[in-house]
């Protein structure tokens, strides 16, 4: 059967939903931020019940919480949260990476060097906001062929550790040079058909920056999840205690 487009109310909702969503990843609404329902509405210039159905999808996702009063918490900032998406990404683009750099094309290929030279302009300029696409579409690239759910998910994950990796580069933006040279390595590895090596790129990559944020949230915290995520990864012992998560 075919589906009845959407209703005007919820063509509305879908459109506050994306707009809160992308204010509360690139921190427009500061993590643990408490406001309300009416303010909100207010804000977005919007309807409440529209405004109450978007804000539903954003709880499942984790992103708010819903309090007594109509208020709403934009979700906070924590090493548990972290640990769950940086380890659930390494997890799952090393199987995706692996179905697909074998399959990435010459065209590919192109399409990726372009990107990367995208971010390589972003970072030198600073230009945070503009750097996102390149960037998002860089490490999907890597994963496109392990299907689309795969994908959605990845996407999901990415989008969710933007929160945690701005914080990071606004911090320290002189690192983002660092970052660049891991996503070098990714791609020659790709280049050169080392899908183990691609892998383990990737896996440095993350850490890298899931130790940054573990620092800043909880200075000395011990990550055994993580540690134990690159050991099955990357099937060497001695690469987690090289990140210092033991």
């Amino acid at each position: 059967m075919e589906k009845a487009p959407p209703s005007r109310d919820g063509q509305n909702m879908l459109h506050i939903h994306d707009r809160l969503r992308a204010s509360i990843l690139r921190g427009l609404l500061a993590p643990g931020q408490v406001t309300s329902q009416l303010e909100l509405a207010r804000d977005l210039g919007v309807g409440r019940t529209p405004l109450r159905e978007a804000l539903r999808l954003l709880q499942r996702e984790g992103l708010v919480l819903q309090e007594p009063n109509r208020r709403v918490r934009i979700a906070a900032l924590s090493v548990s949260d972290a640990e769950e998406i940086y380890t659930l990404r390494i997890t799952l683009e090393a199987m995706a990476m692996r179905l697909t750099v074998p399959r990435l094309t010459p065209e590919d290929f192109a399409e990726l060097e372009g990107l990367y030279a995208q971010m390589e302009h972003y970072i030198r300029t600073q230009d945070i906001e503009r750097l996102d696409g390149p960037h998002r579409a860089f490490h999907l690239r890597f994963v496109q062929a392990a299907g689309p759910r795969w994908v959605e998910e990845i996407g999901r994950l990415f989008d969710h550790a933007e929160r945690y990796r701005l914080s990071f580069f606004h911090a320290h933006p002189e690192r983002g040079q660092l970052r660049q040279a891991e996503h070098r390595a990714m791609l020659d590895a790709a280049v050169q058909r080392d899908v183990e090596a691609a892998v383990r790129c990737m896996a440095r990559h993350y850490a890298h920056t899931a130790l940054a944020v573990f620092a800043q949230l909880a200075p000395g915290y011990v990550s055994e999840k993580l540690n134990t995520v690159l050991e099955t990864i990357m099937s060497d012992s001695s690469t987690a205690l090289q990140f210092g998560t033991r």
